[in-house]
């Protein structure tokens, strides 16, 4: 066990501090970040381009070094001899939370297995503003970050969520998310979301439908800015028994797609066997022998 006063004396020991950065508007840059990046010994940043940028903004001197995802198993053994040495370290990533899907996350827990403080700066973050300003429940949350990259993966991850309750906050790119949308309304279907981007920043704006309108949203727009993607959790009542194509039959449910939602039989047979959780071949077979 390891128990942690932040500020106490840990006899020449450095200490590893979480400093978040703006994610937009450089006037969410706090008093303290300013103070600590300004007495730190050294600044780890995942793209030092970026960073020096704001350094210059608030007028920081101190050194910068890299680190990030195709560095840290060099760079992170060299970050911990520093703060063995004593030297106090600073860890900022392009934008917002250190540590949130960056690799700052690694460097924390290296810190801490050797026991050296951590300190995390509160400050400026993507999820909480767009969870808070999408109009869902603020009652219980879960953040998923990105969803997997391939598609296969992807419905599996989104499989294991669709019966959350809680609501679900994605960051996504804008060159996945309508697909990324199209994967969710598969596996989740008709429910309540919202699509943030810019947070922060001129051209912020807030998406709020059913996912089904979030989709073709996307799919008529020029899709620009990094995401956070709000969807809401299941409802208490619904159950494998709840879904709105209980009542149907195995012909009906693929004919509702074909017929309502102008699919080619292929993709209906599909959207059908996700829906009941059946191999597309099983449904294929089905269908077409009662035909």
């Amino acid at each position: 066990m390891n128990i942690q006063k932040s500020y106490s004396n840990h006899e020449g020991r450095g200490t590893l501090f979480i400093v978040p950065t703006p994610i937009g508007n450089l006037e969410d840059m706090t008093y303290r970040a300013v103070s600590v990046l300004n007495e730190a010994s050294v600044i780890a940043a995942e793209d030092t381009r970026n960073t020096k940028k704001l350094l210059h903004y608030f007028e920081i001197a101190t050194p910068l070094i890299s680190y990030h995802e195709h560095n840290k198993q060099l760079r992170g053994p060299q970050l911990i001899d520093r703060l063995q040495a004593g030297e106090d370290v600073a860890v900022v990533s392009d934008a917002g939370m250190p540590g949130i899907s960056d690799p700052g996350a690694d460097l924390v827990q290296m810190a801490a297995e050797e026991e050296f403080p951590v300190v995390v700066l509160p400050g400026a973050n993507a999820a909480l503003p767009a969870l808070v300003g999408s109009g869902l429940s603020t009652e219980d949350f879960r953040f998923c970050g990105f969803l997997p990259r391939k598609k296969k993966d992807r419905l599996a991850a989104l499989e294991e969520l669709k019966k959350e309750k809680a609501t679900l906050i994605f960051y996504e790119s804008p060159h996945r998310l309508k697909e990324m949308l199209e994967h969710v309304h598969q596996q989740f279907g008709s429910r309540r979301a919202a699509l943030v981007r810019e947070l922060t920043k001129k051209y912020e704006e807030y998406v709020r439908g059913s996912i089904e309108e979030l989709h073709e949203w996307a799919n008529q727009e020029v899709v620009r800015g990094e995401f956070c993607v709000i969807v809401e959790g299941t409802s208490e009542t619904q159950t494998e028994d709840s879904f709105w194509w209980t009542h149907l039959s195995l012909m009906d449910h693929v004919e509702y797609y074909i017929n309502e939602k102008n699919l080619k039989s292929k993709e209906a047979i599909k959207q059908t066997a996700l829906d009941r959780k059946m191999q597309k071949r099983d449904v294929y077979q089905a269908y077409h022998v009662n035909e």
